[in-house]
């Protein structure tokens, strides 16, 4: 297996997990419809709905670290790393993900670890609410996604690497896009001729990518 391969099967074991994870979205927003129906509407409130929703919404958000970091997508000062040479963001990103990454996510798994461990062996529920559901589960979460996040670091200390000795970022698994809006609204408008509505796509493309940019290489077709 030879290193663009190992670092696309870890993108695409993040995003897989991501987008397996991405369902507690669809399953959170019916849930708090239908304890909104039942709170306002029928007068018959469940006591424990807001220990669910948490656990449900922290696991969406810590299974979704990885994946956010294969897409590259993880909030950061752009203004003057946008603008070092590839060599140099990698040398930079290197430092960083020894300093802070690795110590920050290993002291994650491993207090995670025990945390979920203490939280099954004392049968652990909640106590924000009477009798509430038990939490074990969602504490073992934790450990999952720090490790799944390690494992993603790794594929991005391997890049570092890579560009650090080619002068190139190695490609990523593209996933989704964003929404090209103004191409969206220019292709049915009726005021814009055919030439001025590619000027206008073509420019806000470029802007767009340009923003976007960040040295990572260029995007692989799933």
């Amino acid at each position: 297996m030879n290193v663009q391969r190992l670092l696309h099967t870890i993108d695409g074991i993040s995003t897989w997990v991501g987008k397996a994870s991405a369902w507690l979205m669809i399953l959170l927003m019916s849930v708090v419809c239908i304890e909104v129906f039942k709170r306002y509407a029928v007068n018959m409130p469940t006591a424990w709905i807001f220990d669910v929703e948490n656990m449900m919404y922290g696991s969406l958000f810590m299974l979704a670290g990885a994946y956010t970091l294969a897409q590259n997508a993880h909030v950061r000062g752009d203004f003057l790393y946008s603008s070092m040479r590839p060599r140099t963001q990698a040398a930079l990103d290197l430092v960083l993900y020894f300093v802070f990454f690795i110590p920050g996510i290993a002291a994650l798994v491993y207090a995670g670890y025990f945390y979920a461990a203490d939280s099954w062996h004392i049968n652990e529920h909640s106590n924000v609410t009477a009798d509430g559901p038990p939490v074990y589960h969602f504490k073992t979460v934790i450990p999952i996604a720090g490790a799944l996040i390690m494992l993603q670091g790794i594929a991005e200390i391997i890049r570092c690497i890579v560009c650090l000795k080619t002068g190139e970022w190695p490609s990523r698994l593209k996933d989704v896009a964003e929404t090209d809006v103004i191409e969206e609204q220019l292709a049915h408008s009726e005021y814009v001729d055919e030439e001025s509505r590619k000027i206008a796509i073509e420019g806000a493309a470029r802007i767009d990518e340009m923003a976007r940019q960040r040295g990572m290489g260029g995007d692989l077709n799933t």
